[in-house]
């Protein structure tokens, strides 16, 4: 537990490697394309649980793995953003399983050091794009929710984006309170 706290507050954060290809503006709705590297990412999924608490049980999960819980007790220093991928349930809700990951910091990407959770897996994902838009604050279900409407309601029909689940990114550790950083994220649909 000390090295999730040490690794999160006194580690330099590492972002995730992304190019911004667009930005665009619709009413009061800033939004983004961006293209980001491929990579290692260590992955837990969380069922049955509502979002708020299955995403905050897997993202301590991460947190400890990165801060030395793993076979080699090597604190890895963090990376920027923890993201959660989503599925729209009924009404203004998600639906209760949501998968966390975090990118592996680019130092142990060849030499992953092996979780000891057996719930955390390793996953290579390859380059890919999304839309993005983003707002502040100490982000719940119906923020995510909100905000996913905001940027569908701005792309609209024309846009071709994966439209059964979407990335909730959060960039800050629970201890900032104020200046936070989200973004809800729509995976664009490669050609």
């Amino acid at each position: 537990m000390f090295g999730m706290i040490t690794n999160s507050l006194f580690s330099q954060t590492e972002n995730r490697p992304c190019q911004t290809l667009n930005s665009e503006t619709k009413g009061d709705l800033t939004y983004e394309e961006r293209r980001y590297e491929g990579g290692n990412y260590a992955s837990v999924t969380i069922s049955g649980k509502p979002f708020d608490e299955g995403s905050g049980e897997g993202a301590l999960k991460l947190l400890k793995y990165v801060g030395g819980s793993n076979e080699q007790g090597i604190q890895m220093g963090m990376t920027s953003p923890v993201s959660m991928t989503v599925h729209p349930g009924e009404g203004n809700s998600l639906q209760p399983k949501v998968e966390v990951q975090i990118r592996i910091p680019s130092k142990f990407q060849d030499n992953i050091p092996k979780p000891t959770d057996e719930s955390i897996t390793i996953k290579h994902q390859d380059d890919f794009t999304v839309y993005s838009t983003q707002f502040a604050g100490y982000a719940k279900e119906v923020n995510w929710v909100e905000h996913a409407g905001k940027l569908q309601g701005a792309l609209g029909e024309a846009v071709s984006y994966h439209r059964d689940f979407y990335i909730c990114a959060g960039y800050d550790p629970p201890m900032k309170p104020i200046g936070r950083k989200n973004e809800v994220w729509f995976l664009k649909k490669e050609e």
